[in-house]
């Protein structure tokens, strides 16, 4: 009874005694006997693919792919090193490669139901990812104001390093990734109301936000920052009241927001357009609501050549056109 209940452990005998079933009692010892077999028929497909199955047993996913693999090199049509592999792929969270993996078993094997079991467990797995993922993003609050010429969005990150910051500018939409300070990615996606000039967009990473400013194409007033395919036209920013609209879903002190990004942006220092732009800004965010009326109105009509803070003088009158002299005004 001894001598017929014994383990054989010659190589010749191994593909017959270490079945699944054998394996399942003691993968460990299974193992052992698989590696010691290898050593004398180093070529043999199916010791490898055994070893694999050892492999996941013990949860030594990756020595289980690595043998996975070198049984599919010796045998490509062997549909069981491909089903391990995907198996070992879904517990390593590798859910695409796992389904393309179980994608080729079933090709090499229809009739094994294991593997539509397998695909169906890793499309589930991939949509509980992604909502974790979602779940686990990180809030971070932003603001946002405009400006006739400009949309301003602050990102409230403070000691974002610069190299690990990115934004990208598209015709309607905003793309921000951050590596923040604590190690946690922020991925920040953002569908425009309106169309904004991505090569006239830009950034900045300061030291306590990080501020982006997109370019309009023309001189329109946002009603909200976010927006899907179809929105109603807007109106003129000239008809209507400088305001600062809301986006988000918690009170703010807008007052003291501008004071504070003011503040910074008076500590830069600026050449050329930039600091005659910054001037002009400055001119039309202290003046009075007349010296604002005139503003936009010289600046609309003019084609943006003349920029009035005289009221009393633009209120009466159409402004006309008037580019230096050294210039010529187009019409494009």
């Amino acid at each position: 009874m001894a001598a017929a209940a014994a383990r054989p452990t010659t190589p010749q005998r191994f593909s017959q005694s270490l079945s699944d079933a054998v394996i399942d009692e003691d993968p460990q010892a299974a193992l052992e006997e698989l590696t010691k077999a290898l050593e004398q028929k180093p070529d043999d497909a199916q010791y490898y693919c055994q070893r694999a199955y050892c492999h996941i047993l013990l949860g030594n996913y990756y020595d289980a792919v690595a043998d996975a693999k070198k049984s599919l090199t010796l045998n490509p049509n062997n549909s069981t090193a491909m089903l391990r592999k995907g198996i070992c792929d879904y517990h390593e969270k590798n859910y695409a490669a796992a389904i393309e993996s179980f994608t080729e078993g079933l090709k090499l094997d229809n009739a094994n139901d294991d593997f539509i079991v397998w695909i169906k467990r890793c499309q589930e797995a991939q949509k509980g990812s992604e909502s974790e993922v979602t779940t686990h993003q990180p809030k971070i609050k932003y603001d946002w104001y405009q400006t006739e010429s400009q949309v301003i969005i602050t990102l409230m990150i403070k000691n974002a390093q610069k190299n690990a910051v990115n934004v990208e500018f598209s015709e309607k939409e905003l793309c921000a990734l951050v590596k923040l300070p604590s190690g946690e990615n922020y991925n920040w996606k953002l569908r425009l109301l309106h169309p904004i000039l991505p090569e006239q967009s830009t950034f900045k990473v300061l030291s306590t936000k990080i501020e982006i400013k997109m370019k309009k194409p023309e001189a329109l007033r946002w009603e909200k920052l976010e927006g899907q395919e179809d929105v109603p036209k807007p109106t003129q920013l000239a008809d209507v009241k400088n305001s600062y609209p809301s986006s988000s879903h918690y009170t703010r002190n807008w007052d003291k927001l501008v004071g504070e990004i003011k503040e910074e942006e008076k500590n830069e220092k600026l050449e050329g357009d930039a600091a005659l732009n910054k001037l002009f800004q400055q001119i039309y965010s202290d003046g009075s609501d007349e010296v604002k009326r005139a503003m936009n109105k010289s600046f609309m009509e003019s084609g943006g050549t003349v920029l009035s803070t005289n009221w009393s003088d633009v209120g009466k009158r159409k402004v006309e056109i008037n580019p230096p002299d050294d210039m010529e005004w187009k019409k494009y």
